[in-house]
């Protein structure tokens, strides 16, 4: 659930935000995202372009990413996976490949003996179609493109 107060709000409306991500990003969950940030500024020598409780979002070195808090995941699929790892954060990275074809990227995983985590489907709040397909290694897959 989300902690962000209610008058804050990113700089950026979300599906918005959705459709304007290009190429390879990253989508990392944190346990504690204050800390998560900070290493970030403190080690990495980045700042965010926008954190709040539930997000922080980055544009470094070519690539954009987001931090978002484990409460954020309460309602998304992943998060029964998530809840029980303590250490191994890897199992929150979501790879995401925009504008690769969810549909067709599901099918061809089915036909390779993948698993299809979750959709293809429609997800309104992002502006995005996607698909959540994990590979051999328990990583995350998510081909996306945009809604119309």
């Amino acid at each position: 659930m989300k902690q962000r107060p209610d008058d804050m709000t990113p700089p950026v409306d979300p599906p918005d935000y959705g459709k304007s991500l290009r190429g390879l990003t990253l989508n990392l969950l944190s346990s504690d995202l204050a800390r998560s940030v900070q290493f970030h500024q403190r080690v990495l020598d980045i700042e965010p372009d926008y954190a709040d409780a539930d997000i922080a979002l980055f544009d470094a070195f070519g690539v954009r990413w987001m931090l978002h808090a484990d409460h954020t995941y309460d309602k998304h699929p992943l998060h029964a996976r998530v809840s029980p790892v303590i250490g191994a954060r890897g199992i929150g990275l979501e790879i995401r490949l925009h504008e690769l074809d969810p549909d067709a990227a599901a099918q061809r995983a089915v036909a390779a003996g993948f698993e299809v985590f979750d959709g293809p489907r429609d997800q309104p709040d992002h502006g995005l179609r996607e698909a959540h397909i994990i590979d051999a290694d328990g990583y995350v897959w998510v081909p996306d493109v945009p809604l119309a």
